[in-house]
């Protein structure tokens, strides 16, 4: 016994002291040098003690370092091998921080070698998954939209413009960080529009950290463009499906001194079709009585899309940095709808529907940024942002229609309501500006302070109505004319806080606070329509532990919320057909998420359970009655609550170099409550989504691709959707003596992208209806071919600063 107590004396008061051993890589551009190898020697005969590689921010932690003399080896691909000084850690100085070392990059090029080092198609880190766009062969040729729809976890629901992340409404939209605060059919068009060759990325994040603004329920979705120094390219993209489709674009990037100056443009051109046909029965005031229906409905859409961009980043000194960009889009969509129905209204009264509507769109987008990046020191930095974006979106239209029985009798007396004629317009003018200062300070090798001010000022006005012509005269109708003033402020603050309490284990806790003031006015009245005042604490938690070489475990916890877009809000009236029509909903309230996830990697694979609570989620499209209760109402209302539990994985194989799959799978079983419905009621329910890959490298420089998705049956409040999918093909040349890249790709083979949603199967809608209503995608009829060049040229070097805004969590609220 007092030989162990000695042995146990011995161990704790003659242990040797460790110590830890940290800092940064720059590269001559002053951004992070990420991926080097950082190799910790002996310093008497340089013999290899320790390894480690630096993460996306450059920085790399050694520790549990014994007492002695020690050097550092750096190495990397694209920079020159180079060495520290030699240092000493002792038991009086555990603690060496070498503070930030610049990597020389390789001057030298090589003669007909091209070095490329893919990353893998998905990859998962704390916040969510990655998807690398570059290493997919279906990325060229493709737009934005098409690929998001491929991204593991994500709907694009095309019939009622909606995006969907795990099963999920509240998503919100970013591009370089900035959050796309337009109404989510026009997100939807202009990622239609935007060519998926100007990628580098896009992040899936269900678990943004504090320094995202809490907006998004179910998560962020940040599309990450290209844009390199010394370094452009250029694509063209010939395709057809119904219709013809083009796309060209180029971007370029040029080092100049201290200074990087960019431009990037692209056009797209897509003359598509889609079409569904509804059988429905219901009680319909405006006819008399029980009807039975038909309704179909041919779409066909022409769209010309151009985006540009034109930006600059400049060094100032070694510690300063500032820049700016100027972006502008613009999309007009030119368009055709047929409709016919055929009513049944009891006895014996039958009814006919012929309706053409001929519509166009037309809307600018313009956003200016400039930013400011200050070193205090080597371990300060602040950086201040400031942005101001305009949207104006004006859509006219004109529809004639013949609605009568078979002797040509109207239903009712209405004349407005069923006059042949009738135009509707809508004008839109949203200003938003941003303001956002942020602080980080390295407190020590293991912690790392983050903080930071944000304010957001929105102006919307919003003039929309429907007219009949009546007499030879055109009669607006009061009941769907909407005039509306928004105005929004959001002041946020958050703070975080890294800490690394072992070499293995690593910490992240933090704080966001926002407050928000919604006020709704109609000018002509100067009637209030709403006015919402907000403040809200979003904490956030993040634990990553390394357990070994290949594998962490990683836990987090976040809360977030869901604000109703403008349009949501608005009492604006769009007019579908005689029965019914659409509005906003004013009483909406907002939804609150909490989110708790428990990840685990290993070797690359990676398996999650998330559990998520929504309060008053929001759901689109829903059937209620106006305050008459004689006309349908199509509207935005809260289900009471949802219930997730969710399981994910990600698992990639490889055969050889010569094959590579990945797949992807994530399941749910969800609960939730209806009290919008004429009889409350609860649904449980299991629901799953599936996307695949399949890569062959072929000999002489080709590689093809298979990929493939399917989403299961789920639901949106009270309408049901069937489960649907797609299978695409590509086939990919990289042509020699670096002349470029040529691509063969084919969305949806199988042609099966059927979506069917219901009414009146969870539990009873108001005036008694069921519905079925098939929707189906251009693909349906033929399979779109797309033929794509693309070449780069330039060195390369230094990505820009990208992904730094003010408006970084701001662009999307007119979604949804």
């Amino acid at each position: 016994m007092r030989a162990l107590r000695y042995s146990l004396l011995c161990c704790c008061f003659f242990h040797p002291a460790f110590g830890q051993v940290a800092g940064k890589l720059v590269r001559s551009d002053g951004q992070p040098a990420p991926y080097v190898n950082v190799l910790l020697l002996d310093g008497a005969d340089s013999t290899l003690v320790k390894a480690v590689v630096t993460n996306e921010n450059g920085t790399y932690f050694i520790g549990n370092v014994r007492p002695g003399g020690y050097l550092l080896r750096f190495s990397g691909i694209g920079y020159e091998t180079s060495h520290s000084s030699g240092f000493q850690l002792s038991a009086a100085e555990k603690s060496m921080d070498l503070g930030v070392l610049v990597m020389k990059e390789v001057s030298r090029e090589l003669k007909e070698v091209v070095i490329r080092a893919e990353k893998p198609l998905f990859q998962q880190q704390v916040y969510g998954t990655v998807v690398n766009v570059e290493s997919s062969v279906l990325s060229k040729g493709s737009s934005a939209l098409e690929l998001l729809e491929r991204s593991p976890g994500v709907f694009i629901d095309r019939r009622d413009n909606n995006i969907v992340l795990n099963g999920k409404n509240g998503v919100m939209v970013m591009i370089n960080g900035k959050m796309m605060r337009v109404s989510v059919d026009q997100v939807i068009t202009m990622l239609n529009g935007m060519s998926a060759n100007d990628i580098e990325k896009i992040e899936l994040m269900t678990t943004p950290p504090a320094r995202y603004d809490a907006e998004g329920s179910a998560g962020l979705i940040n599309i990450v463009l290209k844009k390199n120094r010394n370094q452009g390219s250029f694509s063209l993209t010939g395709g057809y499906g119904w219709g013809e489709k083009e796309t060209a674009s180029f971007n370029i990037a040029r080092g100049i001194g201290n200074s990087t100056l960019y431009a990037a443009y692209a056009y797209s051109h897509d003359r598509t079709f889609v079409d569904w046909f509804a059988t429905a029965t219901d009680y319909v005031p405006v006819l008399g009585g029980q009807t039975s229906s038909a309704f179909s409905s041919e779409i066909k859409p022409i769209r010309n899309s151009h985006h540009a961009t034109l930006g600059f980043d400049t060094r100032f000194t070694p510690k300063l940095t500032a820049g700016g960009s100027l972006t502008f889009n613009n999309n007009h969509t030119a368009e055709n709808i047929t409709n016919h129905a055929e009513y049944s209204v009891e006895p014996d009264k039958q009814y006919v529907l012929d309706a053409d509507i001929n519509g166009s769109g037309n809307w600018n987008n313009l956003l200016n940024s400039v930013y400011i990046e200050k070193k205090i020191n080597d371990k300060e930095q602040i950086n201040f942002d400031m942005d101001y974006l305009l949207y104006e979106n004006k859509k006219p239209t004109n529809a004639y229609s013949v609605f009568g029985d078979e002797n040509g009798n109207r239903p009712g007396t209405n004349d407005t309501l069923f006059s042949p004629y009738q135009r509707a317009s809508s004008n839109s003018t949203i200003k938003i500006g941003v303001a956002k200062f942020d602080y980080t300070r390295q407190l020590s090798p293991l912690l790392k302070l983050e903080s930071g001010l944000k304010g957001t000022y929105t102006r919307n006005v919003s003039l929309s109505g429907v007219e009949s012509l009546v007499n030879g005269d055109w009669v607006s109708r009061p009941t769907t004319v909407n005039n509306i003033m928004m105005k929004e402020s959001i002041a946020a603050g958050y703070v975080s806080l890294s800490m690394q309490l072992k070499p293995s284990l690593s910490v992240n806790v933090g704080a966001r606070y926002e407050y928000s003031h919604t006020r709704i006015d109609e000018p002509d009245t100067k009637q209030l329509v709403t006015e919402r005042k907000l403040g809200k604490l979003f904490p956030t938690l993040f634990v990553s532990w390394k357990m070994k070489e290949r594998s962490a475990l990683q836990l987090s916890y976040t809360k977030r919320i869901s604000r109703p877009s403008y349009n949501d809000l608005a009492s604006f009236v769009v007019y579908t057909d005689p029965t019914s029509v659409e509005t906003g909903n004013s009483l909406l309230r907002p939804t609150i998420t909490n989110n708790l996830k428990l990840g685990y990697n290993y070797a690359g694979y990676s398996f999650a359970v998330l559990f998520s609570r929504d309060d008053y989620p929001i759901a689109r499209t829903q059937m209620v009655s106006n305050a008459a209760g004689d006309l349908l109402v199509l509207s935005p209302q809260n289900v009471r609550y949802q219930n997730n539990l969710a399981v994910q994985t990600n698992l990639p194989f490889k055969i050889g170099n010569w094959w590579s799959m990945h797949y992807d799978f994530s399941g749910a079983w969800r609960k939730f409550r209806l009290e919008h419905t004429p009889q409350p009621a609860e649904k449980s329910y299991f629901a799953y989504s599936v996307n695949f890959s399949e890569t062959f490298m072929l000999p002489k420089s080709f590689s093809l691709e298979v990929s493939g998705w399917y989403n299961s049956q789920m639901y949106n409040g009270s309408k049901k959707v069937d489960g649907f999918g797609a299978i695409n093909g590509g086939i990919k040349k990289v042509l020699d003596k670096n002349m470029g890249v040529l691509q063969l790709t084919v969305q949806d083979i199988f042609r099966t992208m059927r979506i069917t949603s219901y009414f009146g199967t969870v539990t009873e809608e108001v005036f008694d209806l069921r519905s079925r209503v098939p929707f189906s995608a251009e693909s349906t009829r033929f399979p779109i071919f797309k033929i794509t060049y693309t070449r780069s040229f330039g060195t390369g070097g230094g990505k820009g600063r990208g992904e730094r805004s003010g408006l970084r969590e701001e662009r999307e609220r007119i979604v949804h």
